[in-house]
């Protein structure tokens, strides 16, 4: 029997992970993404023509929760996709690849608004963050081919996921940045990273007697305590705006 289309189909939870639904482009063809559910429609001949098309999309999508990491810091679970292959008569049959999902780990956001007296709108945090990340996710998804990029936000994604040890792996963005460009005042020079900021990126996972750092065995002598939320979020936005400058290199190289 003849079949016209494949729908690839994927379920993730919590189903508001994303702020809203949007879609994305991928190998010349688009991820509708919806509240906990995501939609790729592909003609059938040119899917049984590309055998790697399946992971290709997959990967696509894993970059793009990977960056909205940056956002959320919020649990998550992603499927494999289902295969619904539609047949000219409107016949539809379903196929489930049974491969383990992934799985993120807790945290949360606040967005916020600050409105004048008479409660107009001065400054909304959840359309500028929207805005950011949607810039971000095209940044990531137009070279999701850059394997420096993918461990970059692989490192985020760790960090995100193990939070014992978070400053370990945030460092190791900047640890992978300068070994790219050969020395740190290479990396620093080639992204426009000011000096103070990426010294402080190393204060706070190397000096401070933190037992999320990366040095506490060292600081035998010192009582160690748990990084501040202050001290936490200010590390993920250093690493943030690194990985955002790597970005903005990419389409020099």
């Amino acid at each position: 029997m003849m079949c016209t289309d494949v729908v690839l189909q994927w379920s993730f939870s919590p189903s508001n992970y994303f702020k809203k639904g949007f879609n994305a482009s991928c190998d010349g063809h688009t991820l509708k993404i919806a509240p906990g559910k995501v939609e790729a429609l592909i003609d059938a001949e040119t899917y049984e023509s590309n055998p790697s098309l399946r992971g290709k999309l997959h990967s696509c999508l894993n970059i793009i929760f990977l960056a909205q990491h940056f956002s959320t810091h919020t649990a998550y679970k992603l499927s494999q996709p289902t295969k619904v292959v539609v047949h000219q008569n409107g016949r539809k049959d379903y196929f489930v690849e049974l491969e383990p999902a992934i799985i993120r780990i807790t945290g949360g956001s606040v967005d916020f608004q600050v409105t004048d007296k008479n409660g107009n709108v001065i400054s909304d945090s959840a359309a500028k963050s929207l805005q950011i990340m949607e810039q971000l996710r095209q940044g990531a998804l137009a070279h999701a081919s850059d394997e420096l990029l993918l461990r970059l936000l692989q490192s985020y994604d760790a960090a995100v996921n193990d939070p014992n040890n978070e400053l370990v792996h945030l460092y190791e963005i900047r640890d992978a940045l300068a070994h790219k460009f050969g020395t740190e005042a290479n990396a620093r020079s080639t992204l426009a990273i000011p000096n103070s900021i990426w010294s402080r990126l190393g204060r706070i996972c190397n000096n401070e007697p933190l037992n999320q750092g990366r040095h506490r065995g060292q600081n035998a002598r010192t009582v160690l305590r748990d990084a501040g939320a202050d001290e936490l979020a200010e590390a993920r936005g250093i690493v943030r705006n690194m990985i955002e400058a790597y970005l903005r290199y990419l389409p020099s190289r």
